[in-house]
């Protein structure tokens, strides 16, 4: 399988739990290394055959249609995209051309090396194209779930652009018949996280003994799914998956902002107790960000019910396990807060 962004963190989790698995494909890794893709995640695959990576820009027609001409691959999961909103508030011209153009270029070159298979492989290849609940804005409290057929309303330059290549990937089904699957997740968590996202971070400043930002009230609702679930789902879509549809994967947990930087520190306190107070006292709150949605919330029945998918971890067990893997892993977490990523911190939270 070609798989792209693989270097970061849910891409990395897919390779490494898929060939962690015996008789599956070998994966060709295809990541630009930005700063949130790290070559660190997958040191475990080091000599391992059937893990080829390539450093390459998915904007690079050429370097895509030579890789797809050497590797033969029989479907490809799409994970590039930059994906931090707050970094999309500062500068969106990175999340157009990798969201969008790129999401374009790596569609040319699968339809065209497609186009050249003979008709059992044509019929067997798959794009599974990994997608945001954010295309679909913001919920009200009492406002049902995000399912499937729920109208696209992006709040932010990131899921704007997100929503172009999951209409870019729809209409090379419709209009070339490319095999394709689009799935629809909810925010995940878990190892090998960038520390610029809530969880990871708030894990890195309490154990720096920094102060824990809040953006607001922290009442903003959040579905959280752990990496491991989300993969499993990925697995089930490539495998089983129907053709030209969308799945929601979800962890059926909607849970504050708040909620979830209370339950860290509350484990912290237990596994990591501090000599004096506890590590809720680290919490602050900043100002809010611009257009910051309310709540997120999927309705994953669809995925259950095709394809016998559902989360196996809850949030309180999926969490316990993200806190023991970042205490016994700060080698990992000093090696990717690199001075760019402080310099970045601290703007961002200067208020």
């Amino acid at each position: 399988m070609l798989v792209t962004g693989g270097a970061g963190f849910i891409g990395a989790n897919f390779v490494l739990n898929w060939l962690s698995q015996d008789g599956t494909d070998g994966i060709i890794n295809v990541d630009k290394l930005t700063y949130a893709g790290n070559r660190n995640t997958l040191a475990s695959l080091g000599g391992n055959a059937r893990h080829i990576f390539s450093q390459t820009d998915i904007c690079d027609r050429a370097a895509l249609d030579k890789l797809f001409a050497a590797h033969q691959p029989r479907a490809v999961v799409h994970f590039a995209a930059e994906s931090h909103v707050d970094r999309s508030i500062h500068d969106p011209a990175e999340f157009i051309q990798t969201n969008i153009v790129g999401t374009f270029n790596l569609l040319e070159a699968a339809r065209t090396y497609w186009g050249g298979l003979d008709a059992a492989a044509k019929a067997a290849f798959r794009f599974l194209h990994v997608s945001t609940d954010e295309v679909f804005g913001s919920l009200g409290p009492g406002d049902p779930q995000f399912s499937e057929t729920t109208a696209y309303r992006p709040n932010s330059p990131y899921s704007a652009s997100k929503a172009a290549s999951d209409h870019l990937v729809r209409a090379y089904h419709h209009t070339y018949g490319l095999p394709v699957l689009t799935t629809h997740c909810s925010n995940n968590y878990g190892p090998y996280h960038f520390p610029e996202k809530l969880i990871p971070l708030m894990m890195t400043n309490a154990l720096a003994g920094r102060s824990l930002p809040i953006y607001g009230d922290g009442l903003n609702v959040r579905d959280w799914l752990y990496v491991g679930d989300h993969c499993a789902a990925i697995c089930a879509v490539l495998a089983r998956g129907r053709v030209g549809e969308t799945y929601n994967v979800g962890g059926w947990n909607e849970k504050t902002n708040l909620d979830v930087v209370h339950t860290l520190c509350d484990l912290l306190d237990e596994l990591r107790r501090k000599a004096i107070g506890s590590y809720r006292d680290q919490i602050t709150f900043v100002k809010d960000r611009p257009g910051h949605d309310r709540r997120y919330a999927i309705d994953a029945h669809k995925l259950e019910r095709e394809l016998g998918w559902k989360p196996a971890e809850t949030l309180e067990t999926g969490l316990r396990k993200t806190v023991q893997w970042y205490l016994d892993n700060q080698a990992w977490v000093r090696n990717a807060t690199s001075g760019d990523y402080r310099n970045w911190m601290a703007n961002q939270y200067a208020e």
